[in-house]
């Protein structure tokens, strides 16, 4: 994360806590970030200095102005004015860090062959809630890589339970017997 990020999503997240809107923000937050990253063109577009800015900043409320919270989109007007528009990932990940920290919430990475359903990823949920005494967020990642299993990283810990990590332990445990 850039030192803009850092800054700026901790800025926000500053006064959404003052205004009480820190969840409301959060949801949007997410929503837009999704936007921007299913639709990479418009990004661009709103970064192109060759479009008045003052085209662009229209862009922005005509996308978002009567959807979200009136101080995002002048968070994302800001950003715009300041050409800081490639940082917004970094300020997302920012605010979602104090947001977690302030409730007591861990995100966990769950990395699988394929998709887990509804049921596997509540137990897994429940289980890491368990170990951990914080509430989890699960973020889910597929990889066909991993063959079979799964490998979660929570709060900078990684528990590999993937053929791929046990072949791996496997191979380095070979090369280090002395035939």
């Amino acid at each position: 994360m850039t030192e803009t990020g850092r800054l700026y999503g901790g800025s926000l997240y500053d006064l959404a806590a003052e205004e009480q809107l820190t969840d409301i923000i959060m949801e949007q937050l997410q929503e837009i970030r999704q936007i921007f990253g299913e639709n990479p063109e418009y990004l661009s577009l709103l970064s192109e200095p060759s479009l008045a800015k003052g085209e662009r900043l229209n862009m922005i409320d005509a996308a978002f102005g009567s959807q979200a919270e009136k101080y995002l989109v002048n968070f994302l007007k800001l950003l715009l004015e300041k050409n800081l528009l490639k940082d917004f990932g970094g300020c997302c990940d920012e605010y979602t860090r104090r947001y977690n920290v302030d409730r007591g919430i861990a995100e966990a990475v769950v990395t699988s062959a394929v998709a887990l359903n509804e049921n596997q990823l509540a137990a897994l949920k429940a289980k890491l809630e368990k170990i951990s005494g914080k509430k989890i967020s699960l973020i889910q990642k597929v990889d066909p890589s991993v063959v079979a299993g799964i490998r979660v990283e929570v709060e900078g810990k990684q528990f590999d339970g993937t053929v791929q990590g046990r072949m791996s332990e496997l191979s380095a445990k070979i090369k280090n017997v002395i035939v």
